[in-house]
């Protein structure tokens, strides 16, 4: 092969190789998904407290996901990438606070973190230390369990809530309407777990959600659960 025939050839293959990395860089919005820690462990499958202690009761960050429009979602954008703890190091602190692992076995939370960044954060056009701190800006800024308990609703056994008065309650506090995901403790009772807000590609400004996700839906009664000592960790 006639050497500029090849030269020619690795730059057409460089060139599809860019596009194709913006491509999987470009979408529409971000999900910002926060969950509540008692209904992460009252389920079957319980929970394990990270290494740094058991998390406090108030909504946890699960992450902050690039998404389309369409409802998909572009992942793993670079497959090179690798967290890098050194950008992150003044956040590390906060993040174990605001942003653990309740997965078993316990841990740190940093599998966790990187597990979000290479799945997540590799497509959000943001370097790493700006991803995790926006999603901890926008943890501070949503004020979810201030705003709910504003509102009435307060973490309690045996208390009940409506999907519309938990939604209200976030609306009014944040702006913007939710997405509330619900699953089901160990007796069947339908209870808050994640709440979906929506931000602008830039992770600027919350914005109203172009598209919900399909999760789990939510019953009539929804329960609010205290994380409270007698949750099961294995």
């Amino acid at each position: 092969m006639k050497p500029q025939k090849s030269l020619l050839i690795k730059v057409l293959i460089t060139q599809c190789l860019l596009v194709l990395c913006v491509a999987q860089q470009d979408f529409d919005f971000f999900y910002f998904v926060q969950q509540w820690p008692a209904s992460y462990c009252d389920t079957r499958r319980s929970c394990c407290y990270p290494t740094t202690g058991k998390p406090d009761e108030d909504f946890s960050i699960h992450g902050l996901w690039p998404n389309y429009e369409n409802g998909k979602w572009p992942q793993n954008c670079d497959r090179e990438s690798s967290l890098d703890e050194s950008k992150i190091s003044d956040l590390i602190s906060t993040m174990e606070k605001n942003w653990p692992s309740l997965a078993c076995p316990s841990s740190d939370g940093v599998r966790f973190w990187s597990h979000e960044w290479l799945k997540h954060g590799t497509c959000s056009a943001l370097g790493e230390r700006a991803y995790f701190q926006a999603a901890l800006d926008f943890r501070k800024k949503s004020n979810l369990l201030e705003n709910l308990k504003n509102a009435g609703i307060t973490p309690r056994n045996g208390e009940h809530y409506t999907l519309e008065s938990i939604k209200k309650a976030i609306e009014e506090g944040v702006g913007h309407s939710p997405y509330i995901e619900c699953n089901v403790d160990t007796q069947g009772n339908h209870q808050i777990y994640q709440v979906y807000l929506c931000m602008d590609k830039t992770a600027t400004d919350f914005i109203d959600c172009p598209v919900f996700p399909h999760g789990r839906g939510c019953g009539s009664k929804i329960e609010f659960p205290p994380f409270s000592s007698d949750h099961d960790e294995f």
